[in-house]
């Protein structure tokens, strides 16, 4: 059985001398390349349409187009058609978000760390 503290020590071995404004120049660097940014999910949708007697529609075969959904400040979720030659982008915005949140949950433990180190030397 390994101890997790020992563990931790060797990880945090890698970044002993680290500081709160060297946390902050890595995250303005990292957080400078990630642009356009977004959350939420895309979805390809298929729906009918209010034409009579379309043959998509009769077929089932129905009409695609893409949707961005996601949620407010306020919490109220959003959905918002999004054009075929957008979808790229919007994907890409959407990569960039998910990578957006992991470097704030390893900025804030880097961040974290340096301030009880920069303590622990003050003490």
């Amino acid at each position: 059985m390994t101890c997790t503290c020992a563990i931790w020590n060797i990880y945090d071995m890698d970044r002993p001398h680290e500081t709160s404004a060297d946390v902050e120049s890595w995250f303005r660097r990292q957080v400078a390349r990630l642009w356009p940014v977004a959350l939420g999910s895309l979805a390809l949708r298929r729906s009918p349409c209010v034409r009579e007697r379309c043959h998509a529609c009769e077929t089932g075969e129905k009409h695609a187009s893409y949707v961005l959904y996601g949620r407010r400040e306020n919490g109220r979720r959003f959905s918002l058609y999004i054009p075929d030659r957008y979808v790229p982008e919007v994907r890409r915005a959407l990569e960039n978000g998910r990578t957006l949140q992991k470097l704030l949950y390893e900025a804030g433990l880097r961040y974290a760390e340096a301030l009880k180190r920069e303590r622990e030397r003050t003490s």
